[in-house]
């Protein structure tokens, strides 16, 4: 039996297929193996009469899911195992695409973590529903990274450029302000999902089960709410330095650490992170995972990535030597060859 068989549970039930993410003590980080069994069930399930909507959820209570195996990843890169790094990246950003065109509903039950990859495989079907544990976050810029896995198409349609702040700080966003963002449509208690697998599994309208199911007062906006009218005022800015210019400006506290988060990161993945936020508003979902691919690649063959692992998850101290270390040091030009198409044939997303 593959391991995969293990960590991501595919099942009918009723009219439901059921996809449960099984790596509970790893945060149900997805392995390439998981995202294969995840993309086999859903092709399998679009073309079944017999099953009429899909449900994913998280195993363990922690976390829905907390991203890629990241340490993996960076592990197969430093052994120029490339050839496995890139099917991960090709094969999650094509499950990605397909969630968002699967033609049959498709709800993601949300309760805890859900960061990177987790976001890639619950935020682009029509129903995501929130438990009160619910803690959205994008934080890849902390490592060297980018908000990927559709975040290029998705942050950028979120109001009042709060989707600019969450790519640059990647500071955490939970149930109250995901609902009034859009990034959450439902909300309702985690302890309720079993419920909701059985009622989708019986057949009733998905839009009535979740209706039923959610809290008797809708849960009320959070701190990133309160704060939407500095955050458009401020990540509205041409230019990371802009845009720290006026968080400096700002004077508030919620300004002051939004400003402090940002100056840890890497300076690199910001300035690209900008653009991709820039880019994105006017990009289809497969011309945006197209995007994507042709930075990752570029993100690959870098150094921030593996430094701010090693910093972040290896060696644990917190102090990444990034290059270059500041932000005005990270030239247009630098930025801009992430964005350029790739030489050899680029997958298609559609």
């Amino acid at each position: 039996m593959d391991a995969a068989d293990d960590e991501v549970l595919c099942e009918r039930r009723g009219e439901a297929g059921l996809i449960t993410l099984n790596r509970p003590k790893a945060l149900n980080a997805l392995t390439l193996g998981m995202v294969r069994r995840m993309r086999a069930a859903l092709d399998a399930w679009a073309g079944d009469p017999a099953v009429t909507r899909v449900a994913v959820r998280g195993a363990g209570g922690r976390a829905f899911c907390a991203g890629g195996d990241i340490r993996r990843i960076h592990d197969d890169g430093r052994a120029g195992r490339w050839e496995g790094v890139d099917a991960f990246w090709r094969e999650e950003y094509a499950l990605d695409a397909l969630i968002h065109r699967y033609p049959k509903p498709y709800v993601a039950l949300i309760d805890g973590i859900v960061m990177g990859g987790g976001v890639g495989v619950s935020l682009h079907g029509p129903y995501r529903v929130a438990g009160e544990r619910y803690a959205f976050a994008m934080p890849e810029v902390g490592i060297g990274f980018f908000p990927d896995v559709g975040a290029t198409y998705a942050l950028p349609r979120l109001p009042g450029h709060v989707g600019t702040y969450l790519a640059l700080t990647g500071e955490r966003v939970g149930q109250g302000d995901g609902l009034a963002f859009g990034l959450a449509t439902h909300a309702a208690p985690a302890e309720r999902f079993d419920a909701i697998v059985a009622d989708l599994a019986a057949g009733e309208p998905v839009a009535a089960v979740l209706a039923r199911h959610a809290p008797a007062e809708a849960p009320a906006p959070g701190p990133v709410f309160a704060e939407r009218d500095l955050i458009a005022a401020c990540f509205s800015g041409a230019s990371v330095a802009e845009i720290l210019d006026r968080l400096d400006a700002a004077g508030s506290d919620f300004a002051r650490a939004a400003a402090a988060t940002i100056r840890t990161r890497s300076p690199t993945s910001l300035a690209v992170s900008l653009e991709q936020m820039r880019r994105g508003a006017a990009l289809s979902f497969p011309e945006a995972m197209l995007t994507e691919y042709r930075i990752v690649t570029r993100i690959m063959q870098g150094h921030d990535f593996f430094e701010g692992v090693r910093a972040v998850l290896i060696d644990k101290d917190g102090r990444p030597r990034w290059r270059p270390d500041r932000i005005g040091a990270v030239t247009p030009d630098a930025v801009q060859a992430h964005f350029a198409p790739l030489p050899d044939p680029e997958p298609d997303f559609a």
